[in-house]
């Protein structure tokens, strides 16, 4: 890196020292977020099988009664 040509070594050491803090630091912060990410697209996921289930098992209101359904009465 063009940065580091002019200085010493131990500031060199410093500079990288401190980027490797940075990306640590970013690292945690990505890890945190893809495991919040994670649990709410299970959370999601739970939450939709859920929702088909009720409507597989539940008559839907707009549908017209087939034509050669018998009325509850016979």
């Amino acid at each position: 890196m063009h940065i580091l040509r002019g200085m010493t070594e131990a500031e060199r050491l410093t500079h990288l020292e401190e980027r490797y803090a940075h990306l640590q630091r970013h690292m945690t912060e990505q890890d945190k977020v893809m495991l919040e990410l994670s649990d709410e697209l299970a959370r999601l996921k739970k939450d939709f099988s859920q929702q088909r289930a009720l409507q597989g098992n539940s008559p839907v209101a707009d549908a017209p009664p087939p034509s050669d359904e018998r009325p509850p009465h016979y």
